[in-house]
């Protein structure tokens, strides 16, 4: 299964020269809400974001068709600031697989309200590691290696970090751009903190969640559901660790709005303890939230 021997993908780089590209990524774009645009230019702009995404080689791994990283990207347009200026916001939803299934586990379910890039019909889509040279290359840069982070991150041990660096070379490189969402005091939640907080030692227990929960939890619940559930209830532990050092953390809040309606299910069908066990960690965890979770005790 992908990644759960990152150095034997590595020596099948080196040995093969085999590549795929990473990303089944669906892009769309929403202009309902304004007027006044050319069509033609919103059409060659979601081809442009379709192709730069999935056609654009981000690692050094290689990615069967099948394992390659589903994502829906959806930009809202709320304004169009000029003729060739868009402003709104990104709607990002990210899956993996379960082993032996054909389930998909939510790794990303966010929003990022402080869109605003120019883009030019038939424009060249230049990015380059470590160089700025516009908004909305930045901005595809870098979720897609928040993606590619966090779900290297689900199947080893830190596997995510060599991505999570790269999407910092991109805040980086963005800092004097002009755009939001780029810079640490302008908001606690934002691109700057989503990475920091990933990269943060403070916060390593978030990254061990992700690794416990996918790999060795979920993964193991088609073979083994008792087990599998099991490793998933001794994973939320980590979760209170990362609380108990900073409650609300931006990044806890958007794993938890990806996973919460799956755990809810996970748990729906385990035991009285199990049930009790999870209620009392993500009730004070994700407090806003605690009704819902209590609604497995009146599930059998």
């Amino acid at each position: 299964m992908k990644k759960t021997g990152i150095l034997f993908l590595f020596v099948l780089f080196l040995t093969t020269g085999i590549f795929a590209q990473e990303f089944n990524c669906k892009v769309d774009i929403n202009t309902q809400q304004v007027q006044g645009f050319d069509r033609s230019v919103v059409s060659d702009l979601k081809t442009a974001m379709t192709e730069f995404i999935n056609n654009r080689k981000w690692s050094g791994y290689n990615f069967q068709p099948e394992e390659r990283i589903e994502c829906t990207l959806l930009f809202t347009v709320t304004q169009i600031v000029s003729s060739n200026e868009f402003k709104g916001r990104f709607s990002l939803i990210m899956q993996r697989p379960v082993f032996k299934t054909d389930y998909r586990s939510p790794l990303i379910n966010m929003i990022d309200k402080n869109i605003q890039f120019k883009y030019q019909p038939s424009q060249g889509m230049n990015f380059s590691d470590g160089t700025y040279s516009d908004n909305l290359t930045s901005l595809l840069a870098f979720y897609s290696y928040m993606m590619l982070g966090i779900d290297f991150d689900s199947f080893a041990p830190d596997g995510g970090t060599v991505f999570y660096q790269k999407a910092m070379s991109v805040v980086q490189s963005a800092q004097n751009s002009g755009y939001s969402g780029w810079q640490s005091f302008e908001s606690e939640k934002n691109r700057y903190h989503f990475v920091e907080q990933y990269l943060n030692k403070a916060y390593e227990p978030l990254r061990t969640f992700l690794y416990q929960y996918h790999r060795k939890g979920l993964d193991v619940m088609a073979d083994n559901v008792v087990e599998g559930r099991k490793v998933i209830l001794g994973s939320l532990s980590l979760l209170k660790k990362v609380y108990d050092k900073r409650p609300g953390l931006y990044d806890m809040q958007l794993l938890l709005d990806a996973k919460r309606g799956e755990i809810i299910n996970i748990f729906s069908k385990a035991t009285s303890s199990e049930k009790n066990t999870m209620i009392n960690i993500l009730s004070e965890v994700d407090a806003p939230n605690g009704t819902r979770y209590r609604e497995v005790l009146r599930q059998h």
